[in-house]
């Protein structure tokens, strides 16, 4: 009885990952946790004094920055 509902657990996790990988507000909600995870962790290793808030900060900022090579939605492409 355990081991089945441990599989119908996994298998649900499963399947929520994979439904908000794929569903857009829900995919770029998760892009956006991972770029700031990885900003916040090149921050630590970077040899900076900073403190945690600070890189949280920073990791935020970053996180929501747009390249400047990407087109934005609102200039025409060309």
């Amino acid at each position: 009885m355990i081991r089945r509902a441990y599989i119908i657990g996994v298998l649900t996790a499963v399947l929520t990952a994979t439904a908000v990988r794929t569903t857009p507000a829900y995919g770029k909600l998760a892009s956006s946790a991972e770029n700031f995870r990885h900003y916040f962790r090149d921050l630590k290793g970077a040899g900076n004094s900073l403190s945690t808030v600070e890189r949280f900060v920073f990791s935020l900022v970053l996180a929501n920055a747009k390249p400047e090579n990407e087109p934005s939605a609102q200039s025409p492409r060309t």
